[in-house]
């Protein structure tokens, strides 16, 4: 994730909570947005004037100097008639030259955007492309993969152990791309060469592996499914592999784990009895999972995570928990590794269906936070993942909108990750039909797979879906930092309520009761509505402020 908020930043709060409350401040007043944001974060003509199909990256890891090199091609189609096109690669990385038709054409560079010009028109239609050649030393993360871009560090053996880490930032950090969500790469070839007696892992399937006559050597591997740009990664280390198989809803799916020679007896003991319940539980939940053709992988790497298409980045020391914590309280947060369950639950969402713009996170990190939940649902019921739900609710922060800016490169409040697992457990609620909301989940990952998506397509698909107007819901939770309280008044003696919230129209259901009766929905909006509730009174009113995180007032 970009600055200010990172990867897991809900997870960090649960520990570091004053220095966010303190950060919150930050936000107060209108954001500023720079020239440099806009030209990252807003598809101009010079970008959507063509569509990334291919790339072959081709890049050379200098260890010892913290240096690379390389180049990468662009194949693409272009979408209209244009001459001039743009890409992103950051201006701490030196471009040599653009290499088109066996020729070098001009370029230009402002901020961490280059504009190239073509000596002639390329035609609506036409397939084309075009090579781009860079060095220099990339950016190093500092504390990855909360801050993006390389790390360099060695294993308890001594070896090098390099990675990559630069969702938010952007993959222009290391290597030149169309940096932007809406169009993901259909296809790519990653070629990573690296210091002889060393190995790198990459996205998808290893096609080959050359030793080379200058003491590098080369690994080939290939990407057959659609991929966003963030989620290309390398690793490179003394990785020692080993392999399973999960039959899965797709048939069998090749698992492969590539571990440091030190970790090898408790990754073979640790992984497989935490990936095959994960998968069986996201494909009952979500459908199959979405890359067979490209393998499931975990890669051991020198910082906590990350959800690399095909190839989920592993740093939780092989235990459950957060890094041996439960953030929720409740203790059902030490029944998984947490790392293994949420980064790969980005597989689904964010992988799978990708945010057309950054300001759309939350459907990455919502949704696959939620999926911790379903998780626990799955193996231990569902009050379980209720109850885990829950417990983490109390680090929500209700700072900033969940959905950020468009067109600036811009993600909302971190607590996209609580506040919006939170939102899709009371949208289930509010459903009250497991089954269909299980079909719910599966029909976007079905509908939208391999796809790129926007605010607009998933609200209006599960309401559709629920046969519910739930955009009033979605609006409150996602486009406004505060929760909606609910207002009860006794008039005559008679209970009426009414919902205090930024929408205008907010009309969500809610669950009610007397004490230790049965709950029942009632239908408040914005105006007094008189509630059917017989024998209740001021002091036994409840509301389902388990399931539903709303304030409550009552008069």
């Amino acid at each position: 994730m970009s600055s200010p908020y990172k990867k897991c930043l809900y997870i960090i709060s649960l520990f570091f909570l004053p220095f966010l409350c303190a950060a919150q401040l930050l936000h107060q007043g209108k954001p500023v947005f720079t020239r440099a944001d806009s030209l990252r974060g807003t598809l101009t003509p010079l970008r959507t004037c063509y569509d990334i199909k291919y790339y072959h990256l081709d890049v050379q890891v200098d260890i010892d100097k913290k240096f690379i090199q390389g180049s990468n091609l662009f194949t693409f189609e272009a979408t209209e008639d244009f001459e001039k096109l743009q890409f992103e690669l950051f201006a701490n990385l030196s471009i040599e030259r653009v290499s088109y038709q066996g020729k070098n054409i001009p370029f230009s560079r402002e901020f961490n955007s280059v504009f190239v010009s073509f000596p002639e028109k390329i035609r609506k239609g036409s397939l084309d492309s075009m090579r781009v050649y860079y060095s220099g030393e990339p950016q190093i993360a500092v504390n990855a993969p909360w801050d993006g871009g390389f790390v360099f560090t060695k294993d308890s053996n001594g070896k090098p152990w390099v990675s990559t880490a630069c969702q938010g930032l952007g993959a222009s950090v290391w290597w030149p791309n169309k940096d932007h969500q809406s169009d993901e790469v259909d296809s790519m070839l990653i070629s990573v060469r690296v210091p002889e007696g060393l190995t790198n892992v990459s996205n998808g399937r290893l096609r080959k592996k050359a030793e080379g006559k200058d003491g590098y050597t080369q690994f080939d591997w290939f990407v057959a499914n659609p991929i966003n740009n963030y989620s290309v990664s390398l690793n490179i280390g003394d990785y020692v592999p080993f392999t399973d198989i999960y039959q899965g809803e797709k048939g069998a799916l090749d698992l492969n784990y590539w571990v440091l020679r030190e970790n090898v007896k408790k990754a073979k003991k640790f992984f497989p009895i935490n990936v095959k319940p994960m998968l069986k539980a996201f494909e009952h939940w979500f459908g199959p999972y979405p890359f067979y053709e490209d393998s499931y992988k975990l890669v051991d790497a020198p910082y906590l995570g990350m959800e690399h298409q095909s190839a989920v980045t592993y740093g939780n020391q092989y235990q459950n928990g957060y890094l041996g914590h439960d953030g929720s309280g409740t203790g059902w947060g030490m029944k998984f590794d947490f790392i293994i369950i949420h980064e790969s639950g980005h597989e689904w969402f964010g992988n799978n269906i990708t945010s057309k713009d950054l300001a759309d996170m939350w459907i990455h990190e919502s949704f696959t936070t939620y999926s911790e939940s379903l998780f626990l649902d799955y193996n231990y019921g569902k009050q379980a993942g209720l109850e885990y739900i829950h417990g983490n609710r109390t680090h929500t922060l209700n700072d900033i909108p969940v959905q950020g800016h468009y067109g600036v490169n811009n993600e909302g409040s971190g607590d996209m990750y609580l506040k919006g697992a939170v939102l899709l457990n009371m949208i289930r609620t509010i459903i009250d039909d497991d089954e269909k909301w299980r079909e719910i989940l599966r029909g976007l990952n079905k509908t939208f797979y391999h796809k790129t998506v926007n605010y607009e397509d998933i609200v209006n698909f599960i309401s559709e879906e629920a046969g519910k107007n739930l955009r009033p819901v979605f609006e409150q939770y996602i486009q406004h930092p505060n929760i909606p309280t609910l207002a009860f008044r006794f008039l005559d003696g008679v209970l009426q309520c009414r919902w205090i919230a930024d929408v205008p129209d907010f009309n969500m259901p809610v669950k009610v009761r007397i004490r230790k009766g049965e709950y029942q929905f009632i239908e408040p909006n914005r105006s007094w509505k008189s509630v059917e509730l017989h024998g209740v009174t001021k002091d036994n009113l409840e509301v389902d402020t388990f399931n539903f995180y709303i304030g409550v007032l009552i008069n």
